[in-house]
């Protein structure tokens, strides 16, 4: 009897330490299934918008418990695209992202909050333009299934705003331009 008890316990446990495995996921860059977008006014009277072409990372994530989730992003700042060449070779100059002194960003998440509705806040140390500071994005779940090819699958998205002087970036845009937003749909590729 005291087997049987603890081969049934020892399933029990087996099967609840299964359930709670986190699943790892890799950012699916490769294919352009994930984006990260930024808009910031010009002057006041219009939007600037653009993108980062090159970044990769990776994200754990539970359902059974969402706040052991965790992300790691690294994105390249000298890819920045605003769909005019001109003004990209400005973007990356020193007054702005001064990419050949500061070639990487980085985002590593401290702690995330899912609330019942799907969406959630992820907290994180975000590095750019050689500064570290906390940044917080708003998340809501997109879905997550079997692919076609055999994988499985799990997509995000996220919004955030900052200050461009939090950063140590000071170039007067004018005084409605000094707050970007950025947009992350990120789709992963579970491991």
């Amino acid at each position: 009897m005291k087997k049987l008890l603890l081969t049934v316990l020892l399933c029990s446990a087996s099967i609840w330490i299964t359930n709670v495995k986190a699943e790892n996921y890799k950012i699916d860059t490769e294919n352009a299934h994930a984006f990260i977008q930024f808009k910031i006014k010009h002057l006041g009277y219009s939007w600037l918008l653009g993108r980062f072409n090159t970044f990769s990372g990776e994200f754990s994530y539970n359902e059974n418990s969402p706040s052991d989730a965790k992300v790691s992003l690294n994105i390249d700042p000298a890819s920045i695209d605003s769909n005019h060449a001109e003004r990209d070779k400005h973007l990356r100059s020193k007054d702005f992202l001064n990419v050949g002194k500061y070639p990487r960003a980085h985002f590593e998440s401290k702690s995330y909050k899912e609330n019942a509705d799907g969406t959630g806040v992820l907290t994180g140390n975000f590095t750019f333009h050689g500064v570290t500071k906390e940044l917080v994005i708003e998340v809501a779940k997109i879905g997550h299934g079997a692919d076609p090819w055999g994988g499985y699958r799990r997509g995000f998205e996220g919004k955030t705003s900052f200050a461009l002087k939090d950063f140590g970036i000071n170039y007067n845009l004018g005084p409605a331009s000094k707050e970007v937003e950025l947009f992350l749909s990120v789709e992963g590729i579970r491991k």
